[in-house]
């Protein structure tokens, strides 16, 4: 009677466990680790920078008269960013605007004494009169051979409209080398002004206002954060498994973030010292990066050959302090929390594993917060 007793307690017992397990399970979404084939990779470091950047420098010397702000301050496209004092530039522009308006006046009086000469040419040497009475009195007093150009007073006057066109022509190179000189000023002008030539943000501010600058010498740096990329250095060995429009993961240094990244340069000469070549692979517009960030890109080593490795969800991963981990469902229905050791991504939404979990392993799938292991759990 007794051991009848201890059978059906035990029977209820395991009902109680089964239906237990059965429960847990049922509420866990479930996913088997896979083994897939992963190609070697390396593993690249490389900074996060910004797809357009410029540095504004100043073409002449003078003193930073105006900023436009400070580091993170944004912009519009065409925006004075800043600004030289120009003092000394406007004196000469004014100076050539004088100069200018002087060698118009010479050239207009130049143009009125040849065309004078041209068709009046006896008009100075003469009383003032009368101008047809005074040509008549020219036709009828000079001889007839004089008036054609032929005798001596004819080579005087080719003298006095040779005379009377060369200042025409000087008076107009003058007027030219004004104008040149004014151009030159207006020129100068604007390399006092530092404008931004598109859209972006003041990542680097390297003067205050007051500062004395040279030609050449950085003033602000400039850059489109909206549009982030990641520069590396790759060994020449790896080219062969890089080429424009390819892309590859990418690790970020926020929250381990993993993305896709895409080769949009490749520099077409190897650094003869290093022998390494700049690639830039462009980052997705929703990537947690930032400008000057560091990064990891995992590059096909083409070279080395391919190897079988468990693969997890992404989903399935949880953090235990820096840690990654799944919780393993063990066959009596508890669950392990395992730390894992990655690797590369292996396919979407799926991640190598060098060490934590074998193939045919159950792990939770979007393990809920707070979920901890009941390795003891029976």
């Amino acid at each position: 009677m007794r051991l009848k007793r201890l059978s059906l307690a035990l029977a209820g017992a395991l009902g109680l466990v089964c239906a237990t397990a059965m429960q847990a399970t049922g509420n866990w979404e479930i996913a088997v680790v896979q083994e897939s084939r992963v190609e070697n990779r390396v593993v690249l470091g490389g900074t996060v920078v910004p797809a357009r950047r410029v540095t504004i420098a100043a073409q002449l010397p003078g003193r930073v008269e105006f900023l436009a702000g400070a580091e993170g301050d944004q912009f519009d496209q065409g925006a004075v960013l800043v600004r030289l004092n120009d003092d000394e530039l406007l004196a000469r522009r004014n100076s050539a605007l004088a100069q200018m308006a002087n060698a118009d006046a010479e050239m207009r009086n130049a143009n009125v004494q040849f065309t004078r000469q041209l068709v009046s040419p006896y008009s100075t040497e003469r009383m003032p009169g009368m101008g047809i009475p005074s040509m008549f009195d020219s036709f009828f007093t000079r001889p007839f051979g004089d008036m054609m150009g032929i005798n001596e007073s004819g080579y005087e006057r080719h003298a006095d409209l040779y005379s009377r066109g060369t200042r025409m022509t000087q008076a107009r190179g003058s007027f030219l080398q004004a104008q040149s000189q004014l151009q030159e000023v207006e020129a100068k002008l604007k390399d006092a002004t530092g404008v931004a030539p598109f859209e972006g943000v003041i990542t680097d501010k390297l003067v205050e206002v007051g500062d004395t600058v040279q030609p050449g010498q950085p003033l602000l740096a400039y850059a489109d954060t909206s549009a982030l990329e990641i520069q590396i250095e790759v060994p020449s060995r790896l080219m062969p498994g890089i080429r424009e429009g390819v892309s590859v993961p990418a690790r970020l240094d926020v929250r381990d973030a993993l993305v896709l990244a895409r080769v949009v340069r490749v520099f077409p000469m190897a650094d003869p010292n290093r022998h390494t070549v700049t690639v830039k692979f462009e980052l997705p517009p929703d990537a947690p990066a930032a400008p000057g960030m560091y990064a990891e890109v995992m590059i096909n080593d083409s070279n080395a050959a391919t190897q079988r490795l468990p693969t997890v969800p992404v989903s399935a991963l949880v953090r235990r302090g820096s840690l990654p981990a799944v919780f393993v469902v063990r066959p009596d229905g508890g669950r392990d929390l395992r730390v894992l050791r990655l690797g590369d991504p292996a396919g979407p939404g799926h991640i190598s594993v060098l060490s934590g979990v074998s193939p045919g392993d159950r792990v939770i799938n979007n393990p809920p917060p707070g979920m901890g292991s009941t390795r003891n759990a029976r």
